[in-house]
């Protein structure tokens, strides 16, 4: 645990020493807002808008587009070195799904085959984590026993003799308590790497996929009437439910669950506020990395049986 933590922390000195997003602010220091949209407009975006107010705010902001490239002309090898997190990971991931949105005709499509692409090289990974996940039910009722055997017994020596048996179990069962972090450490990173190099690409928040505008967030859709946004929020929210129920490991014993089952629904809760004001390419993101978890673990589940 010590050593996913360590992890983590580097992860997130890493992007606070590289540089992130940076709020484009007037000069009353107040966020800019395209209102059509609800996007919340970024100062260091990589490559020229192309919608005319969006091209007015920037420019009303002395922010000088006229430098940067065409985002279909987009290259990563004339690009100045931003530090680690966006040089070899933001931008990179930028030309991509422009590249590949130049190809398919649209950014959005794109967004969805390069999460599904990144998915799939990562799926040795978190396919570990779905076995790891089976192998705990099925040593649950071994488990549950020594829950019962011990469920009255306190005493030091007792506890140190279910945990030894508990540790068996898990030797046994090929189970590393562990490896359910692992999932949520590949997630985070990920997440932060598409949200930036979304904010950072006009090309991606002008786009439009199906009746979707990918830059527009589900509370200014809803609000001006398009309630094709409530339909896509309901659908995050039914995806997100299924991959956590899915990922989720084996408790040791009923309170332990209890305590995931209560973690889980906060956490749905949580992200479902939060894309009430999450731009509709982020929501489509999210949609095609966990569809491809849902498939991953019954593909798992079926492959265990």
């Amino acid at each position: 645990m010590k050593r996913y933590i360590k992890l983590l922390l580097i992860f997130i000195f890493i992007i606070f020493l590289s540089g992130c997003t940076k709020i484009l602010k007037d000069d009353e220091n107040k966020r800019v807002v395209f209102e059509k949209t609800g996007q919340g407009l970024t100062e260091n975006i990589v490559c020229q808008p192309t919608n005319k107010k969006v091209v007015e705010l920037y420019k009303k902001n002395n922010i000088k587009i006229d430098v940067l490239p065409k985002c279909d002309q987009f290259k990563l090898t004339e690009e100045k070195y931003e530090g680690i997190w966006t040089s070899l990971f933001v931008k990179p991931l930028v030309w991509l799904i422009l590249k590949l949105g130049v190809f398919v005709n649209n950014y959005g499509i794109s967004l969805i085959i390069v999460s599904i692409l990144i998915r799939l090289v990562l799926y040795p990974v978190t396919k570990g984590t779905a076995l790891q996940s089976e192998n705990l039910k099925k040593a649950k009722p071994e488990l549950d026993r020594i829950e019962k055997k011990y469920k009255d017994k306190k005493s030091q020596e007792d506890v140190m003799k279910k945990s030894q048996e508990i540790m068996l179990i898990y030797k046994k069962n090929n189970i590393n308590p562990l490896s359910g972090c692992l999932f949520g450490f590949i997630q985070l990173p990920l997440f932060f790497a598409f949200l930036e190099a979304i904010n950072r690409t006009p090309a991606i928040f002008e786009e439009d996929l199906l009746s979707f505008q990918l830059g527009t967030t589900p509370y200014i859709g809803i609000q001006n009437g398009q309630f094709q946004y409530l339909i896509l929020m309901i659908l995050l929210l039914s995806i997100t439910y299924f991959a956590f129920k899915l990922n989720k490991t084996a408790a040791v014993n009923n309170e332990s669950q209890k305590q995931m089952e209560f973690v889980s629904k906060i956490m749905i809760f949580i992200i479902g506020f939060a894309s009430l004001n999450f731009s509709t390419a982020i929501s489509i993101y999210w949609i095609a990395s966990n569809t491809f978890t849902i498939i991953q673990n019954k593909i798992v589940q079926r492959s265990k049986k």
